[in-house]
């Protein structure tokens, strides 16, 4: 038996779990949050959150977490951290100006302008998975060359916060890495052909960039001088999912103010409409996933209305019935990616006198909120992803309204999982995966088999049929509000 630590270092804070190597059980843990300012920085990414970030504060947050012996003993250590931050470094490796992190406003134009240089939605999609989107590392590049061409001119090189920790952790060694979940959200390398878009890094930044050794599931990033293993890392999608322990067959929803759908998946999947980004995972496999502008954002717009919070709403949903009283909520009160409405807003349709209560209203905002996820899901299901189990995330996901309407809305079992760091337990598992086949205890194949996440299972049942004749309720009042959405197929 030996120790294996993961580090998730999120866009707040920096957590660690150090694991037993054999059964993934936690045995210390630590946590720090970053020394960053509070209240919007440059260029805020809304929501109070700074969007330049100067790495360092990263690796200070790093250094407290595991203050007190917590890594004595540790073989080897996995990295996961925010996906999306852009840290662009100049020729002797330093930072050229702080990274650019989160869903940057400032860079929404910069997307919309490699759009239309690079041929439209379907040309990025067939490329490299993806269409171009605020976030996106290679629309910060964009950003970069417009807003401040004499820092892009000295940019020599690009990483991603995972990427820049393991090098950093490693001494800064000439070789950088990155891993295939990470690269797979850059814009620029391709999860369908495992490389690098070059010319896509060159139309969007203006010339060529050292661009980091793209590493496989297992690989290791290198070893410290202390002989201290560090694995791949990987993006905290990734790591998330891999702590799960999900595999084909699963799809993980998200419920944040926005809403995501994922799925494992055997193959890379390329969607011309953009709707789907296709994402590697950190075991070989793919992620691809479909987003959603609203999801507790529309609970939490209906709870005001109601003069109540999230939990008074959900109580207020149990006391109606299936259905809502005949009341159908489309919640794209921010518009929509999914479907691609970006100007729309969100509509209630089947208003009777009968109807018009708070427990009704409340009840048809989870009903349209899920719904609007299951169409997510749906996207996905189109494309032959299997379904068979969906985990629920998200602290909405303990709310007894989404328990109840869920797996009927959703067509399927659903689980929600127990309060965990899940990210950083992916992190650790990776680390122990890298660690055993060095020393030959494990297959570059087979990553180690611990216990996957406690769950609460809740089964569709006898409600199946009313679910599916509630989604033919929604998809009705959908496509009689936004005919065609879909596509001509719809979905």
């Amino acid at each position: 038996m030996g120790i294996v630590a993961g580090l998730d270092s999120s866009s707040e804070f920096t957590r660690i779990v150090v694991c037993d190597t054999d059964t993934g059980a936690v045995v210390r843990q630590g946590y720090a949050p970053h020394p960053l300012e509070t209240g919007g920085g440059v260029g805020s990414s809304g929501g109070g959150k700074p969007a330049d970030v100067d790495p360092q504060a990263w690796l200070l947050s790093l250094g407290e977490a595991a203050t007190g012996g917590l890594l004595e003993g540790v073989q080897a250590i996995g990295v996961s951290a925010q996906q999306n931050a852009l840290v662009p470094l100049d020729a002797q490796g330093n930072t050229v100006r702080p990274a650019l992190v989160g869903g940057d406003k400032r860079t929404q134009v910069a997307a919309a302008d490699l759009i239309d240089a690079f041929g439209g939605r379907q040309a990025w999609a067939e490329a490299v998975g993806c269409v171009p989107q605020a976030q996106h590392p290679v629309t910060k590049l964009r950003w970069l060359a417009r807003s401040e061409p004499e820092a892009a001119q000295r940019v020599a090189g690009v990483l991603q916060a995972h990427d820049w920790l393991v090098w950093q952790l490693l001494g800064r060694p000439a070789r950088r890495t990155a891993d295939r979940g990470g690269a797979s959200g850059t814009g620029y390398w391709s999860a369908a052909s495992s490389s690098y878009r070059p010319d896509l890094v060159e139309l969007a930044l203006g010339h060529q960039v050292a661009l980091p050794e793209v590493l496989g599931p297992a690989e290791t990033a290198g070893t410290t001088p202390e002989g201290l293993l560090i694995s791949s890392g990987t993006g905290e999608t990734m790591a998330a999912a891999f702590g799960l322990g999900i595999g084909v067959g699963d799809a993980v929803v998200s419920l944040g103010a926005s809403g995501s759908v994922m799925a494992v998946h055997h193959e890379a999947l390329v969607d011309p409409s953009g709707m789907i980004t296709s994402l590697a995972d950190a075991t070989g496999m793919h992620l691809p996933v479909v987003h959603t502008l609203n999801a507790v954002r529309a609970l939490r717009g209906t709870a005001d209305l109601l003069s109540t919070d999230l939990n008074g709403l959900s109580e207020l949903a149990t006391k109606s019935t299936p259905g809502a009283h005949g009341m159908v909520l489309l919640p794209y009160l921010e518009g929509e990616k999914t479907p691609q409405l970006p100007h729309t807003a969100g509509s209630l349709h089947g208003l009777r006198r009968e109807s018009m209560k708070p427990e009704h209203l409340a009840r048809a905002a989870f009903e349209g909120m899920l719904c609007s996820l299951a169409d997510a899901l749906d996207v996905l299901r189109a494309r032959g992803v299997e379904v068979r189990r969906v985990f629920l995330l998200g602290a909405a996901a303990e709310l007894p309204a989404v328990q109840a309407a869920a797996p009927m809305l959703l067509g399927a079992q659903v689980l929600v999982p127990q309060p965990a760091d899940y990210a950083a337990l992916g992190a650790a598992r990776q680390a122990a995966w890298a660690l055993g086949v060095r020393e030959g205890t494990l297959h570059a194949a087979a990553p180690p088999a611990w216990q996957g996440a406690a769950t609460q299972v809740f089964e569709p049942g006898e409600e199946l049929a009313v679910g599916q004749a509630l989604r033919q309720q929604y998809i009705a009042a959908r496509e009689q509000t936004h005919p065609g959405a879909f596509g001509p197929t719809g979905v």
